[in-house]
């Protein structure tokens, strides 16, 4: 029987992580890492990637950055096409990579719903379709998606009005779920974090605004803090979590329990 240590332990393993370069993506990037994983990220932006690459790589996790638009089918097969090249295959798939955009649903632009819609659930699906195919040859895979507290609920429109980003979030812990039943023969796991409120760069505006607020209606009475979700994305990419799958893990200091 494995030590917990060996039980948490990703050497020797391959993880890509989409939306990388910057807040959750990279906290899961460098979790991944330091519990011994190679790490590949990918985000649109070459200055914000570079960036990650070298705070990585200060923390001596061996790194490759790359830049891919995870909407773009032809991006998603040549940065799988890379990480597959430079590291041998990919083990650990994360897919944090994500869009919102706000405005009342009555007022939602047409054109914004889709960008939100193609960037968060298309391109988890593409990431998803590209690298699981080879998770199947080789019968092994570990896949997080990266969803939201608001795909599991409704959210008060004083405190985010971001009707694509919410819908997003559901179609891709229903796309977890269902990949979870399809792919388990293959010995892969399929599992989604849905962390609640977080400083990022797509929550802080809101935070911003309604912090207080927010704080005051989550059971632990604050935020969450760097640090507090790469945890459990490690225990998902590792084999303590081998007999897991199909979950949607919410790190939300309690509000989904309300």
């Amino acid at each position: 029987m494995s030590s917990p240590a060996e039980l948490f332990s990703l050497r020797d393993r391959t993880a890509l992580v989409t939306g990388g370069s910057r807040g959750l993506g990279l906290e899961i990037a460098e979790g991944l890492g330091q519990a011994g994983a190679r790490v590949a990220i990918t985000a649109r932006r070459r200055a914000w990637l570079d960036e990650a690459a070298s705070h990585l790589q200060a923390l001596d996790v061996d790194c490759l950055a790359l830049t891919g638009d995870v909407s773009d089918s032809r991006d998603v097969v040549r940065v799988a096409e890379e990480v597959t090249r430079e590291f041998g295959r990919i083990d650990i798939l994360v897919n944090a990579a994500g869009r919102a955009w706000g405005a009342p649903a009555e007022q939602m632009p047409l054109e914004k719903w889709h960008e939100v819609m193609e960037a968060n659930a298309t391109g988890t699906f593409l990431m998803c379709q590209t690298v699981g195919r080879g998770m199947i040859t080789r019968r092994f895979g570990r896949i997080i998606n990266v969803a939201s507290l608001a795909g599991l609920s409704g959210q008060p429109p004083e405190v985010m009005d971001a009707v694509a980003y919410s819908a997003s979030k559901g179609a891709i812990i229903a796309l977890t779920r269902d990949l979870a039943v399809k792919w388990a023969r293959h010995g892969i796991t399929v599992n989604a974090i849905a962390p609640g409120w977080f400083p990022t760069r797509l929550s802080e505006k809101v935070i911003e605004r309604a912090g207080q607020a927010i704080a005051a209606m989550i059971p632990m009475g604050r935020i969450g803090r760097p640090g507090e979700v790469k945890g459990a994305a490690v225990f998902l990419a590792s084999e303590a979590a081998s007999y897991i799958t199909g979950q949607v893990f919410a790190i939300d200091g309690g509000l989904l329990a309300l």
